[in-house]
């Protein structure tokens, strides 16, 4: 896969402290297990509980997750080999959810707000980015700095902008009552750390979109968070919002982990919002991109969004992941001048944070990623195969 793993790099730099949830797919169960990370050990919760959805049921979870002895347990370095591609039979890590929907925020940081007005006005064509962002960047921005979401203040900006022809979908959620909420990805189908991630092969303009994905149990509460990558083609949503689903969906687009560390006494929702994600691309071709995005640069209250998911109007009985949206749409040349950044198969993604550790996928076409194969068929026969099913419920 032509990337190393190891727990200096990946795991959060107050890890000792931290209460890290994660899965493996163990070759020995032929399925899946919720884990632990303790130390240097990977603690298998199978005999705790089946999945991580009942586990962030439980109001106990923390102790669960710290202190419950547990089954099996393996040294977290022979895991992280193993989820690098090394052979043998120990289990890999997958992505840290399992059954909650896969939800997304869109246009939440004024910078993204911005080249998505961009991209719609260049048509999805990365050759025209420039001219654009040239004539429509530095006037919008100049009417969004400090804007509350959804304010008095924001519709008068609404009202001057349409007058003067620059009114845009992205900046009525942007910067309007409601933001975009949308599903990303179908339930079991992202992939976690050391995966590859999918692009389609037709896509001339696409990039990764790092953001902090919190995750909300079955009660509309934020629980923890993780990383993820909001793999993202911006032809095809340049061209038409209505394919939101085909620049959004497709085999191995969405990744999350490396672990969920849930909130407790030393971490919490407003640790998460304070956090900062780094962002670094480094290609077979020699190419590198680096970035930093505060997420308290977020245009939106992180329980505004978790709100607009969740309430009266619309209800997960197994939780929702939910990505909270990136200031990430990178700009800098690679292949032509003034077509800004597109990715290459090879490439290297690594999304990380201080307490959330680190992400990191390398590029494929989507045709070419591993299939996803294992859904909720699946998941179910294996529980029941190994006597689970029983603790699936909290």
């Amino acid at each position: 896969m032509g990337i190393s793993l190891d727990a200096a790099d990946v795991l959060p730099l107050d890890a000792a402290e931290a209460t890290l949830v994660a899965r493996v797919f163990d070759p020995a169960a032929g399925g899946p297990s919720v884990v632990a990370i303790r130390g240097e050990e990977v603690v298998d919760l199978s005999p705790l509980t089946a999945t991580v959805s009942s586990l962030l049921e439980r109001p106990d979870a923390v102790d669960v997750v710290r202190n419950r002895p547990g089954g099996a347990s393996w040294p977290l370095a022979e895991v992280l080999a193993a989820t690098a591609g090394a052979a043998g039979p120990v289990p890999r890590f997958l992505a840290p959810v399992d059954l909650q929907v896969l939800k997304a925020a869109g246009v939440t940081f004024v910078r993204s707000m911005i080249e998505r007005v961009i991209e719609e006005r260049a048509g999805g064509d990365p050759a025209r980015a420039e001219e654009v962002r040239r004539k429509v960047g530095a006037v919008v921005q100049g009417h969004l700095s400090d804007l509350v979401p959804g304010s008095a203040q924001a519709a008068e900006v609404k009202r001057l902008l349409q007058a003067e022809g620059l009114w845009s979908q992205y900046l009525e959620v942007g910067i309007g009552p409601d933001p975009e909420i949308f599903t990303k990805a179908p339930v079991l189908s992202a992939v976690g750390l050391g995966a590859d991630v999918g692009v389609l092969a037709r896509s001339a303009w696409n990039n990764p979109e790092p953001e902090l994905v919190l995750v909300v149990d079955s009660r509309g509460n934020p629980i923890g968070a993780t990383l993820g990558n909001d793999v993202n083609l911006r032809d095809f949503e340049g061209r038409s919002a209505l394919l939101l689903t085909e620049a959004k969906d497709n085999n191995a687009s969405c990744a999350i982990g490396p672990f969920l560390r849930l909130f407790d006494a030393g971490f919490t929702l407003a640790d998460a919002k304070a956090t900062e994600i780094a962002l670094d691309v480094t290609g077979l071709d020699g190419f590198e991109l680096h970035g930093v995005n505060p997420v308290s640069e977020i245009s939106r209250d992180l329980g505004n969004l978790v709100s607009h998911a969740f309430g009266a109007h619309h209800r997960y009985p197994d939780g929702f992941a939910l990505f909270t949206g990136t200031m990430f749409a990178p700009t800098e040349d690679r292949d032509q001048p003034g077509e800004g950044f597109t990715h290459h198969v090879g490439d290297v993604v690594r999304i990380s944070s201080p307490r959330l550790g680190a992400l990191t996928n390398v590029v494929n076409t989507a045709e070419d990623a591993p299939d996803w194969t294992f859904g909720i068929t699946a998941l179910m026969e294996n529980l029941a195969a190994r006597g689970l099913l029983g603790r699936v419920s909290p």
